[in-house]
């Protein structure tokens, strides 16, 4: 029997396990993925910041197995648009994945291949289910404090970053005021 000896922090997110780093995203691991390049070029040049982090477990990816970890995305903007994670499609696409709010205020942000876009809010002690066949990306839209999750998938169904840094993702959420946004359309979206 495989068992785990990771431990969270259920507030936080970080992993209170010895050894157990995160894969950390700054600014610079994240072109092209904001709308506004010269605005994030701007952000790396003056301070390159840390935008997210994830606990990658390493749980084998074979069926019957969960993987299963927590991403914390940190409060910013790049121009008007949130900071956000990268963003994914499963490589098994119609795998399903559950992320449960630990602590902070975002949006999880869904679209499938056909254009169905649909958006959740997250807040502390609510979880969303992101149906198989959806990409998806979580913003945090808090000007103080992280978006913290916890996530589970399947840990066969792998990920697909490339399709989102190829094409984007249909839709931007843009702030407007103290943790108030808009969604758009995003203009460097690609159909093909």
């Amino acid at each position: 029997m495989q068992s785990s000896k990771t431990k969270f922090n259920l507030k936080n997110g970080l992993a209170k396990s010895e050894g157990v780093e995160s894969l950390k995203r700054y600014a610079t691991n994240l072109k092209g993925i904001f709308a506004d390049e010269e605005k994030l070029t701007s952000l790396i040049d003056s301070s390159n910041p840390l935008i997210y982090e994830f606990y990658d477990l390493g749980v084998e990816e074979k069926p019957g197995n969960l993987a299963y970890g927590t991403s914390i995305v940190y409060p910013g903007v790049v121009g008007r648009e949130f900071y956000m994670t990268k963003g994914h499609f499963h490589t098994v696409l119609d795998t399903a994945e559950v992320y449960l709010c630990l602590s902070g205020h975002g949006l999880m942000v869904m679209e499938n291949p056909e254009g169905e876009t649909e958006i959740q809010e997250l807040t502390a002690g609510e979880a969303v289910l992101v149906p198989g066949r959806y990409a998806h990306r979580s913003v945090n839209i808090s000007d103080s404090e992280p978006l913290v999750t916890f996530f589970t998938f399947a840990a066969d169904a792998g990920h697909d970053y490339g399709t989102i840094e190829q094409k984007g993702f249909r839709k931007l959420v843009l702030r407007t005021g103290n943790e108030t946004y808009e969604v758009v359309d995003n203009p460097n979206w690609k159909a093909n």
